[in-house]
């Protein structure tokens, strides 16, 4: 069986034949196209000979036909093609600012930037002039479902006055000898909702930009109500600076969980419990990290990634004794911190943490009544191993505690490493008790 290793090399090889193929497909079609060779076959241009005769779709065609334009006048853009420097999506940006002129100094600035990144550079070399500044908002509006009416029923009328589709019911042909059955009630049909549209952002100028998003009436209140809050402090504030204050605020309060506040404490606060990260070793780890994932890839570079990241206990995790020092913490994301777990554990201890096979972090919901989502409870489990914790189901106010050295594993209760963000037993999910020591 082939390894990762192996299918990365073929990986790699077909993406270089990929991009090859590309350039090769835009060169003869640009040949194709200076000879108007679509015409000979009745299309009306270039487009249409796309869309029609080869079967792309009007976006991929549009595409294709403005790259192709680029690389007659640019052969440069074609070896960045080549090399994988620059994708189909971005050219369409890139035209509408390169020249003569700049080539040489502007198409590097476009190398390796996704297509909104790429509308980005283009909104600070071509901004538009006097963007209009403006707040409004408007309902959305759900066409209504078609309704059956039996035949005699009354037609509803439209709450706004106006027109609603109906669609009449057949009549059945009349049966005297046949007795009519009561009508059975329909049965209940369960509201679907809307798929949610995406939120869409247009660069404007380099320091502008539109955005234009689908929220929900509650939202509005709110805004409201923050409106009227601030109205002392900020009494001309519109949409925009009241949710950048607040996106502060959310901001300001992740940091100090992080410990990155402007006056830490001179004199650390001591804290009982050992699986605690003092707020020093996070704010030294935080600003060393840059609060970027340093997983190492197998190309050598870094992860990178600043989504869901977290404090990682390594080399030695903190399920094994690792301590919480800057030498031995680092910043992973979620992904990465589950697959440094596993390969230092191995798979079957942390299937049984996460509740799935292979690779991933543990998924959790808001509907499972204060219990850990994850894999079939066990009936009965082997002794504690230090740094470990195990969850126990949800019992009344009056109940006690259990014992950790005298009572035995239930039904129910599992085996659960330590959540590894470095947050301890502040588990939103699961009711912990901690091993101090080896069983």
């Amino acid at each position: 069986m082939e390894t990762a290793r192996d299918l990365t090399l073929r990986l790699r090889d077909l993406l270089r034949r990929e991009h090859g193929a590309l350039v090769d497909f835009l060169l003869t079609l640009s040949a194709f196209d200076e000879r108007r060779l679509w015409a000979e076959l009745g299309y009306g241009s270039l487009f249409d000979f796309l869309h029609r005769e080869l079967g792309l779709s009007k976006g991929a065609a549009f595409y294709r036909k403005t790259a192709v334009a680029l690389v007659r006048d640019f052969p440069a853009v074609a070896d960045a093609l080549r090399d994988g420097k620059l994708c189909v999506m971005t050219v369409v940006e890139v035209a509408r600012v390169l020249t003569p002129e700049n080539s040489a100094d502007l198409l590097p600035r476009f190398f390796g930037l996704s297509k909104r990144e790429a509308k980005v550079l283009v909104a600070s070399l071509l901004p538009v002039e006097a963007p209009p500044t403006r707040e409004l908002i408007t309902p959305v509006r759900v066409a209504p479902a078609a309704l059956t009416l039996a035949p005699g029923a009354p037609a509803p009328s439209a709450p706004d006055g106006g027109e609603i589709a109906v669609q009449p019911v057949e009549p059945a042909p009349s049966r005297a000898a046949t007795p009519v059955e009561p009508p059975r009630p329909a049965p209940p049909v369960a509201a679907v909702a809307p798929p949610r549209q995406p939120d869409s952002v247009e660069p404007l100028t380099a320091r502008l930009s539109r955005v234009h998003l689908t929220v929900e009436n509650a939202f509005l209140a709110d805004y409201e109500a923050a409106r009227d809050a601030l109205s002392h402090s900020h009494p001309d504030a519109g949409m925009a600076e009241i949710l950048q204050l607040g996106l502060r605020a959310l901001l300001e309060r992740h940091a100090r969980r992080k410990g990155l506040v402007k006056r830490p404490r001179a004199i650390p606060e001591a804290s009982s419990n050992p699986e605690y990260v003092p707020a020093r070793v996070r704010r030294a780890v935080w600003e060393r990290d840059g609060g970027k994932c340093q997983f190492r890839l197998a190309n050598g570079e870094i992860c990178g990634s600043t989504y869901r990241v977290e404090i990682d206990h390594h080399p030695v995790p903190r399920a094994a004794g690792g301590p919480s020092t800057v030498e031995n913490c680092r910043l992973a994301c979620e992904r990465h911190n589950d697959l440094a777990a596993r390969r230092f554990f191995g798979n079957a201890l942390m299937d049984r943490y996460t509740g799935r096979k292979g690779s991933g972090p543990r998924r959790r919901t808001g509907s499972e009544g204060g219990r850990p989502v994850g894999g079939p409870p066990t009936s009965r489990v082997g002794p504690v191993p230090r740094g470990f914790v195990r969850s126990c189901p949800t019992r009344p106010a009056a109940t006690p505690r259990p014992s950790l050295g005298s009572e035995p594993w239930g039904r129910g209760r599992r085996l659960l490493p330590l959540r590894w963000s470095g947050r301890g037993t502040q588990h939103p999910a699961v009711e912990l008790v901690t091993c101090q020591g080896a069983p």
